[in-house]
Formats: structure tokens, sequence, C-alpha cells
């Protein structure tokens, strides 16, 4: 079972390597060399912290709202390969949204892969009384195993990631350096 303390964090780093290989992958499936899609998901938890700027691509799921929209995020983010939780300094929205998200995975979605076969049925119809008979074939149903997702925590949050990258234009939207000042949210 995860808890707080086992979560496994991300540098700032180590983050931008992803989203830049991203880009790469998705310009590359734009040009018609590759097939391209997004393995990458970057959740900031943020409130009305989130202004000031924001790790490009990612999705603003505010702290508050987030009990609420965790079955949704869970179905949109089944395919990912990587998600990353943030908040501003990820102590704590960050870690528990990520705990949450990983608890509300677990009790959707399948382990294994669940097949089930039905058996093929016989069934008597017929008001007349003449007993006409009707095969119903089996389908197989098919439940696909979820990807193996990496859950992380982006180590120092959206702080530490600013006095990185928040000049990079390529890896931060909308980032206003007077709001940061002293490397805090003002």
């Amino acid at each position: 079972m995860t808890t707080i303390g086992s979560l496994q964090r991300l540098s700032a780093t180590s983050l931008s390597k992803l989203i830049l290989a991203e880009q790469a992958s998705t310009a590359a499936a734009a040009a018609g060399t590759e097939n391209s899609r997004s393995t990458l998901a970057i959740i900031d938890v943020r409130d009305d912290d989130y202004i000031g700027g924001h790790i490009k691509g990612s999705q603003n799921v505010p702290s508050h709202k987030l009990d609420a929209m965790l079955p949704t995020l869970v179905r949109q983010l089944q395919d990912k390969e990587t998600v990353v939780f943030h908040c501003a300094l990820s102590q704590q929205r960050g870690p528990s949204a990520a705990l949450r998200y990983i608890r509300e995975r677990d009790r959707l979605m399948p382990k294994e892969v669940e097949t089930k076969l039905a058996a093929t049925v016989e069934e008597a119809v017929g008001a007349d009384g003449e007993g006409e008979v009707k095969k119903k074939q089996g389908e197989e149903e098919e439940k696909k195993k979820p990807v193996d997702q990496k859950v992380f925590v982006l180590d120092r949050g959206f702080v530490g990631w600013q006095e990185a990258f928040g000049l990079d234009e390529r890896l931060t939207e909308g980032y206003s350096k007077e709001l940061w000042r002293d490397g805090y949210w003002m």
C-alpha cells in the first residue's frame, strides 16, 4: 500500500527532460516521421496560487475540487505512463493529491486482464407453443490491463520548477517573474 512517505519524487530537471522528449516526439509525429501519443501527464493542484505561471502542458485541478474530479481524472489519465503531481512546494497538496489519485485508480481500475466468455445460450422463444429455438452466440469480453503507470510528486513543487525553468518558454507558460520574487508567490 502506498503512503505519503513512499511516494516517488521527480526532480525539475528530470521532468524537463520528459517534457522535451514528449515535445520532440509530437513534432516528429506532426512531420509524419513517427506516430506519437502523449505518455506524460502533469497535474497542478495549486488553488489561488496558480496565477503567475505553470508547467507547459500541465492540467490545473485545484486541490479543493480534486475529490470530485478523481474518478474523471483516473479515466482521463488511464493511458498515461507517467503522471506527475505538484503544488507550490509539493509538501502537502501535491503529495496528498498523488496518494488520493493512486488509491482511486487502484479502486477503479482492474489489476489484471479479465476475460469473460459468455456461454452459448439456447433459449426457447415463442408464444405459439412450438418451442422455436434461437441461439445467442457467446461473446468474449476483455478488459484491457491498465497501463503500468508511474506516479510521482515534483520535488520542491512549482517554486523549485520556476527557479530552474521559469523563464524557459519551452517548459513554462504564463510565467510572471514579478509574482515570484524571492522564489515565492507574492
